[in-house]
């Protein structure tokens, strides 16, 4: 079989991609808290994320309900368990169930069972460290054709990575050492108006010069982000500049954030966060002794947890 190409043609070069109208440089954050923020749609990501094959998609394939069924059919039965996804959105019928048990396997599914036991023979045998594009030129070599989309694809259904130089990067770095706030939202994101409940985390991005870490406050009113900062280090100051950020983007938008804001974020302690997040230049965060605080729990929003 020839290898499948998977670059761009010639019509995809040179177009550029149209500014997104969500976009942060674009005043989404003043322009809902001018003309009122509407509420996020259902459509919108949940900050909660999912759990197993109900994340990441609107609807799972039908592979992977089969086989959530065959895990549990020994327990709950076909019927049930077809029964109970339907009502929650993710319609399969018994006949789809059997048909596709009974379905002779797709020229492309023998294919990719056959690479994925030679591109886990390379992986084990370079010591775990190839990367995909090791993987791709070894295989190449050893006169299996394959395209290296492909290998990309299939090392990362399998799981595996190649070992990247340098130290990875953790944002979120538990110390039980110090007081942690109380979770004051119990896993409930939603909000009835805008300013009554803030998420906040940050992440990294890497660059030529190196990492910078970008903190963020999102308003689960709207999902809009309304404060943000960036910095080379992850101190306590990278995440207060973004909430300090909020607060006055809200002030001169004429919307200014009252008594009751819960200000939310993970468990991280970097930088001495937990301590500095008793911020006394925000006495409208909600604080049970007084002392503005955030809530958190331990990595319950975004990317960077």
């Amino acid at each position: 079989m020839p290898p499948r190409r998977c670059g761009r043609g010639p019509q995809g070069r040179g177009r550029h991609r149209p500014a997104s109208r969500g976009h942060v440089g674009g005043g989404r954050g003043d322009q809902a808290a001018e003309g009122g923020e509407r509420r996020a749609t259902e459509g919108q990501r949940d900050p909660q994320g999912g759990f197993g094959f109900l994340r990441g998609r609107a609807r799972p394939a039908v592979e992977a309900l089969v086989a959530f069924i065959d895990e549990h059919r020994q327990v709950f039965g076909v019927e049930p368990i077809c029964r109970v996804l339907t009502s929650h959105g993710l319609k399969i019928a018994t006949s789809t169930y059997y048909a596709a048990r009974k379905r002779v396997p797709s020229a492309r599914s023998v294919r990719d069972a056959e690479l994925k036991t030679q591109i886990s023979r390379v992986h084990a045998d370079n010591f775990s460290v190839y990367g995909v594009r090791k993987v791709w030129r070894q295989l190449h070599r050893e006169g299996i054709p394959v395209a290296r989309c492909t290998v990309a694809r299939l090392m990362r259904d399998l799981g595996l990575q190649g070992v990247r130089r340098g130290r990875s990067i953790r944002t979120t770095v538990r110390d039980d050492g110090h007081d942690r706030a109380d979770d004051l939202l119990q896993r409930d994101f939603t909000a009835s108006c805008p300013n009554e409940r803030w998420v906040a985390d940050f992440t990294y991005v890497s660059t030529w010069s190196g990492i910078i870490y970008v903190a963020f406050v999102v308003d689960v009113f709207s999902r809009a982000i309304v404060g943000w900062s960036a910095a080379t280090s992850k101190r306590a100051k990278l995440v207060l500049d973004a909430l300090d950020m909020a607060l006055w983007r809200r002030d001169q938008a004429g919307t200014p954030a009252g008594p009751g804001l819960i200000h939310h974020s993970d468990a991280g302690s970097q930088g001495g966060f937990n301590r500095l997040s008793q911020h006394r230049r925000a006495p409208i965060v909600d604080d049970r002794r007084g002392l503005p605080r955030v809530s958190s729990t331990q990595g319950s929003y975004g990317g960077g947890s």
